[in-house]
């Protein structure tokens, strides 16, 4: 298949990410239960790995940090315009929904055409997701769009919900 080699590397990215992500979770309880341990082992912090600080993980209220965008190169467009696909996730481990995720986007702009109800830019360097609805816990809302570069986008607030 013509450019399903980008969508398959996309794909085993996207799998080690998760994998990754899921690692760094299970070692934070890990920490957390050695940290608890009463037998003379040391006690450990649960850091961020990109933040250094602390996390609101497993058994905590939610934070804007539970919502992990993943990005990545997709098939270009006909023209040869590059296209990207976004994925963002609620990672959030507790009963939590999270609602007005605005995301850092610059001057946000696509080729192709973007749900606004799915990611809009409101102002410069503010995007709304998901029209400033809930996303529940282990929900992923997806989109593409095509641009000459990739845009990088970050999490700036964020409302939880438990």
């Amino acid at each position: 298949m013509k450019g399903g080699g980008a969508f398959h590397r996309f794909c085993l990215w996207f799998l080690l990410t998760i994998f990754l992500e899921f690692k760094l979770v299970h070692l934070r309880v890990l920490q957390a239960a050695a940290r608890e341990n009463r037998n003379g082992i040391s006690s450990m912090s649960l850091q961020s790995s990109n933040s250094g600080k602390e996390m609101n993980r497993i058994g905590s209220r939610c934070a804007k940090d539970d919502i992990i965008i993943f990005q990545g190169p997709a098939t270009p467009l006909p023209g040869g315009i590059p296209t990207y696909i976004v994925q963002i996730l609620n990672s959030c481990a507790s009963d939590c929904s999270i609602s007005n995720i605005h995301v850092k986007c610059g001057w946000f702009s696509s080729a192709r055409l973007v749900n606004p109800r799915i990611f809009k830019r409101v102002s410069y360097d503010d995007c709304l997701v998901n029209d400033g609805r809930a996303l529940g816990p282990g929900r992923t809302l997806s989109f593409q769009y095509a641009n000459t570069f990739p845009y990088p986008l970050s999490v700036s607030s964020a409302t939880c919900s438990s």
